[in-house]
């Protein structure tokens, strides 16, 4: 993913509020299957961290990898996480995909 795009997909997810809450217990089998539902119908993801905070960025790239998603960005203790879905909810200019 070059950097407009991860730009043009920072500035949809804004306004988004996280669906994904990783607490305590971690990441664990729920929390994966929670992002995978999630990707799914919404494509565009927040994960925010409520513990864990010290390991937000491997944790992160370990939930883009078991997820087949990209991550956009992490601001704080919020993860944004991109996958495309068959039904193409989110419309990527053709001009960023360059």
């Amino acid at each position: 993913m070059n950097s407009k795009t991860r730009a043009y997909l920072k500035s949809i997810a804004h306004p988004i509020k996280p669906t994904v809450m990783v607490g305590k217990g971690g990441v664990d089998g729920r929390i994966y299957a929670s992002l995978e539902e999630s990707l799914a119908s919404h494509e565009l993801v927040k994960v925010k961290f409520q513990a864990q905070k010290d390991q937000i960025r491997p944790l992160s790239e370990d939930l883009a990898r078991n997820s087949k998603s990209e991550l956009v960005s992490i601001i704080g203790f919020v993860a944004t996480f991109y996958r495309p879905s068959e039904e193409r909810l989110i419309v990527i200019p053709r001009d960023l995909l360059a």
